[in-house]
């Protein structure tokens, strides 16, 4: 009798990833990815700092003050241990909230520091040490890079946000941080991607804090997933690449291979660009233009009578809707296009002074917004995403025009910014949270991270030691805590 035949069954691309990640040492990544990683920490870490005095954080600081529970994690700014969990989502949110971390688009964009958190919570759980801190920051970039470059198109122009790809990678960071088997890492990814997808309205027309709130809440998610996968909680090993998975869902066609090809030949992070403004990314090329613009011919705004920007249609569509051309809130100043020209010409910077409610607010600013006009080109279509291409055109008053073509933005890995630049966003970001001296010991602690024993000794010195007055609530927020831990020592009495 004749034996049935076996069909060898195939590898699920999951358990690809999850077997490298699991392996990936310190050891094995090259000397410039290292670097980098350090690069994009101190930057996070400004961003962050920059964030813990932002409104939307102070919300949720307080309900996590609610209900969080005491842990191994370290709050950046507060200084609080909570459980890694809700210290990724808090962390998370301050590198995130003022949109001025990293940045990559490919087919995809996305801002993989925001997974930074999910490493260093992890790190403070395992009671790790810098050199494995950087593991995590490497393979962090390593998968949200690729990914973003495995869906044609993208999976944003189809109406999702890249959230959604965040929550596949941060349980691999999470999950190779508690140094879990190659099998529990991809349970992790299964718990998490299987029920955190992500609808692209949160960045279409009005916007509101959410838009900055889903890509941490998918690094939360990682977080989750991972310790239930180190408990033995299943997740779908097919999630990506399986009957209703991801490809199979959001369609139409995926190059996976892209995920796995070359692995340790190269380095993603090296490729990521960094932010030079706190606005969304396909504004930076254009105020870098009109900038140049302004300044090398002493434009004052009255004598501007149109700037047209021509660039990608989605620049059109999402970034110069109605909604752009009359911003009320922080969220949708800094991802709409006519706002962020018209501060530009009327400061001559853009920087986070720009997203107050004041300044969003000023006549001076606002009297310049109905003289851009935004033009989508199919021509710099076709260069991009290889190029972020802007035509930038300015008239005035008296009849004169000035034309800029550029394309990329300063920020980007062929313009980078110099550690000096980094280090100075770093401070600028810094001031009102850490002193001086503070501010150089995180610097010079990072430039060292390889050598740090303890990530929880580096978190230490992110704990504010400054209070202005425009932090007395931050004050407050302290003072309700202690009260809440002595409230809690007495029942445990």
């Amino acid at each position: 009798m004749a034996m049935p035949s076996t069909v060898p069954v195939k590898e699920t691309i999951t358990a690809a990833m999850s077997r490298w990640a699991a392996g990936l040492q310190f050891t094995d990544i090259s000397s410039d990815a290292v670097y980098q990683a350090k690069r994009f920490l101190l930057d996070s870490f400004g961003c962050a700092l920059g964030g813990f005095q932002q409104h939307d954080v102070a919300i949720a600081l307080d309900v996590l003050d609610e209900v969080a529970g005491n842990g191994s994690a370290t709050v950046i700014g507060s200084g609080k241990r909570m459980d890694p969990v809700s210290a990724s989502l808090a962390n998370a949110l301050m590198i995130r909230c003022m949109d001025y971390n990293d940045i990559y688009w490919k087919q995809d964009p996305s801002h993989p520091s925001d997974i930074f958190p999910a490493a260093i919570a992890c790190c403070e759980r395992a009671k790790s040490n810098g050199e494995e801190l950087i593991v995590g920051l490497v393979l962090g970039h390593e998968f949200e890079m690729r990914l973003c470059e495995a869906a044609f198109p993208g999976i944003r122009e189809r109406g999702w946000h890249h959230a959604t790809l965040t929550a596949f990678v941060s349980p691999i960071v999470a999950g190779r941080m508690l140094h879990l088997s190659w099998e529990q890492i991809q349970h992790a990814i299964g718990i998490s991607a299987s029920r955190h997808c992500t609808l692209g309205a949160v960045t279409a027309g009005k916007l509101t804090m959410m838009k900055n709130t889903v890509d941490p809440m998918a690094t939360q998610s990682g977080v989750l997933a991972a310790l239930l996968a180190e408990k033995g909680y299943t997740g779908p090993e097919h999630v990506m690449d399986g009957k209703e998975g991801l490809t199979h869902v959001l369609k139409p066609e995926w190059k996976l291979d892209l995920l796995t090809t070359g692995l340790g030949e190269s380095w993603r992070i090296t490729d990521c660009g960094m932010k030079a403004f706190p606005t969304e990314a396909l504004t930076h090329t254009p105020i870098s233009a009109v900038l140049d613009i302004v300044k090398a011919q002493d434009l004052q705004p009255e004598q501007v009578s149109k700037i047209q920007i021509r660039s990608l249609a989605r620049a059109a569509d999402i970034l110069s809707d109605p909604s752009k051309y009359d911003p009320h809130t922080k969220e949708t100043a800094d991802h709409s296009l006519p706002y962020v020209i018209a501060a530009a010409l009327a400061d001559r910077q853009v920087t986070p002074v720009q997203f107050t409610m004041d300044k969003i607010m000023d006549p001076r600013i606002r009297a310049q917004l109905k003289k851009v006009e935004v033009v989508a080109d199919p021509e710099i279509e076709k260069v991009f995403p290889a190029l972020q291409r802007v035509i930038v055109r300015i008239d005035t008053t008296d009849g004169r025009s000035f034309n800029k073509q550029l394309d990329y933005p300063k920020g980007d890995p062929r313009n980078r910014l110099t550690d000096q630049e980094i280090e100075e966003k770093f401070s600028a970001l810094a001031d009102g949270v850490l002193s001086p001296e503070a501010q150089k010991r995180v610097k010079e602690t990072v430039w060292n991270l390889e050598r740090v024993g303890s990530v929880s000794d580096l978190m230490a010195l992110m704990e504010a030691d400054l209070r202005k007055d425009k932090s007395r609530k931050l004050k407050s927020r302290s003072k309700t805590t202690s009260v809440r831990r002595g409230n809690r020592k007495a029942v445990l009495a």
